[in-house]
């Protein structure tokens, strides 16, 4: 009786250099952004919203400072409930040290991190008098020394209490940049950078502001609204179409 043919084990996969199984092919990177669809982007945030504004409450300069390093892992809804009372008791750095840390924590307390908040913000503003005269300095190296402050108020004080072209990345600004592609980054300053870089001059002074409230109301982390968002012709994001399939 004739015997079977022995079948050959199938060929393990060639190996690269030094030894190692091939990987598989990555996915390929996203297109990056033309200047013309930004410029395009750019100029739906526009007319849509020709003057979009900053959420939180304030007075003065002052007053958005504190509201600026309030919101941090906040609302802005929920920082504007406690910061009407503070305000209308506390509205310069001279008042807000007079009402001392306890009271301020009293204002603040429905805020996290309140009692951390509150020493800063009573830090802060002793040395606005001790080194400004009470005054916000207009300058970002002094901003970013005043305790409680980074470089996302900093550039939010800049911008909306000075009219500089600053741009402050948050986590909505940072969402919005890397899902569609505009301006991708491993970091909220590498985002930053690219987004200096990019945002044409026209729309620098109010780029950040459309960015975050799309990140808020229509870009948000969980079910991004991606039928009514103005850039989903532009944007990047391979799962934009899959979203809302069946709904």
């Amino acid at each position: 009786m004739a015997r079977k043919p022995i079948r050959k084990p199938p060929a393990a996969p060639a190996r690269a250099a030094g030894g190692k199984a091939p990987q598989k092919a990555a996915r390929g990177k996203a297109k990056p952004w033309t200047a013309a669809e930004i410029e395009e982007a750019f100029r739906r945030f526009r007319q849509a919203n020709p003057e979009p504004k900053g959420e939180l409450e304030h007075i003065n300069p002052y007053t958005l400072l504190v509201a600026v390093v309030l919101s941090a892992q906040a609302t802005d809804a929920g920082v504007n409930k406690a910061t009407k009372a503070l305000f209308a008791s506390a509205d310069t750095p001279e008042k807000m040290v007079a009402l001392g840390e306890a009271r301020v924590q009293d204002f603040i307390k429905t805020i996290g991190l309140y009692r951390t908040k509150a020493r800063n913000v009573i830090a802060l503003s002793r040395q606005l008098i001790a080194e400004h005269g009470g005054m916000v300095p207009p300058v970002r190296e002094a901003l970013e020394k005043l305790p409680g402050v980074g470089r996302k108020t900093a550039n939010v004080v800049l911008n909306i209490a000075f009219g500089e072209e600053t741009i402050a990345v948050d986590t909505h600004v940072f969402r919005v940049c890397n899902r569609t592609g505009l301006a991708p980054g491993k970091d909220p300053l590498e985002v930053e950078t690219r987004l200096e870089a990019v945002t044409p001059a026209a729309y620098k002074r109010h780029a950040h502001h459309w960015l975050i409230l799309h990140g808020r109301y229509v870009c948000t982390a969980l079910r991004p609204r991606c039928p009514t968002c103005l850039i989903n012709d532009l944007c990047r994001w391979e799962e934009k179409n899959s979203q809302h399939r069946g709904t």
